[in-house]
């Protein structure tokens, strides 16, 4: 079983976290991958996908997930048996549109059939914790299962 990273990002935020998640995985089969390049039609049941995802503007996602989760409304596949899990991005000053990135990008897969599991982490830009920091201690209790021996 595969560990899919897929981040979202406007100012390379969500990309750091999504690189900093792939070096604490490290007895797992990890792919990064940015979702500007990445097609829905990639998406795999068999892998566990995890998404980390920054806010733009208004509450929007950022520039570079919006093709992705386009394609997904577009194409309107079944994801029943893909699980995921959430590290959003946001800062508390935008007040209503905290984090929304991250609650976008989870309604968009749970509304094709996919399943949230885990703690959905919203990070605060705005908070004395770094997102890094963050990202690991959020991923270390995760249950996500362990590949197998050889």
């Amino acid at each position: 079983m595969r560990v899919v990273i897929l981040f979202g990002t406007e100012l390379g935020t969500a990309e750091s976290v999504a690189e900093t998640l792939a070096a604490t995985l490290t007895d797992h089969d990890v792919h990064v991958r940015d979702m500007s390049e990445f097609a829905a039609a990639e998406l795999d049941s068999r892998d566990i996908h995890l998404i980390v995802c920054s806010t733009y503007g208004s509450g929007d996602l950022p520039t570079g997930a919006e093709p992705f989760f386009a394609e997904l409304d577009t194409l309107a596949p079944d994801l029943t048996g893909l699980r995921f899990a959430v590290f959003g991005l946001g800062d508390t000053v935008y007040g209503d549109t905290f984090n929304r990135g991250g609650e976008i990008a989870a309604a968009k897969l749970s509304a094709r059939g996919a399943e949230q599991f885990g703690e959905h982490a919203r990070h605060d830009a705005s908070s004395t914790i770094r997102a890094r920091d963050a990202a690991r201690e959020w991923v270390a209790h995760l249950p996500i299962p362990r590949l197998a021996s050889a």
